[in-house]
């Protein structure tokens, strides 16, 4: 039972590569490859190195999630989707607050190519509230909800633009959940630290087990992995606090 519970736990954790080198990026893949399932390609990265290293990634079997937030008029958000679709990535993501006809756009762009071009259709998640921010944060660009009402009211939306999921603090999967009630939408949640683990600038964290408790379908952990002194031995860590939350 534990062997099957650590292939879960490995097929939920999306490592983030928010390194400064493609150096560095590629000794972790290689270092992690076969113990987590995915990794999370994020702008630093991806200004550092490319869409080559998306690809180069992708087509040596790991999942990509490429988590570049696209935010813009509905024809260039469509437009990066499909360049993004070709990519190989597994998900990638979207701001909710860019609005129903951009995500909706943006959904059929990536069905249509990748029925035209025989490419595997990535998950396409929208971002609801950063996991930076709080109702101080909300509110100095003009939102008065808290970030629970906010994240709810841009799940629904997603959910009606064609999304697959969202991006949610740990904190508001339960809430997201309640919320939105097709099956099989996802919910990927940064802002996951070990027990006893830095904040950083993560304001509404959750530990691995919490997070996956409450429903999460994938964490994202980065520098308690990256920084670490044995990334290989802190990721196993790591997978046995998500084993306790699935037992």
């Amino acid at each position: 039972m534990r062997n099957n519970m650590n292939s879960i736990a490995k097929d939920r954790l999306i490592v983030a590569l928010d390194v400064s080198t493609e150096r560095r990026a590629l000794e972790l893949v290689d270092s992690l490859r076969g113990i987590v399932g995915m990794f999370k390609i994020g702008t630093q990265l991806f200004t550092e190195a490319g869409p080559k290293i998306v690809s180069e990634i992708a087509s040596s079997g790991n999942g990509v999630f490429l988590d570049l937030k696209f935010h813009d008029i509905p024809n260039t958000v469509a437009c990066a989707a499909v360049a993004a679709t070709r990519l190989g990535v597994s998900i990638f993501n979207v701001h909710a607050s860019g609005g129903r006809e951009m995500m909706r756009r943006t959904a059929d762009a990536v069905s249509e190519v990748a029925i035209n071009e025989g490419l595997k259709r990535p998950s396409i998640i929208a971002v609801t509230v950063l996991t930076s921010s709080d109702a101080t944060m909300l509110s100095e660009v003009g939102i008065g909800s808290e970030p629970e009402a906010q994240v709810r009211r841009l799940s629904l939306l997603a959910e009606a633009s064609g999304m697959d999921g969202v991006v949610a603090s740990p904190q508001e999967v339960t809430v997201v959940r309640s919320t939105v009630m097709s099956s099989g939408f996802l919910i990927v949640t940064p802002g996951v630290r070990p027990a006893g683990a830095l904040l950083d600038d993560q304001k509404r964290v959750m530990t691995p087990a919490q997070a996956i408790r409450t429903g999460a379908d994938y964490i994202v952990v980065g520098r308690p992995i990256t920084s670490s002194k044995d990334p290989v031995e802190s990721t196993a860590e790591i997978l046995e606090e998500m084993e306790s939350g699935l037992g």
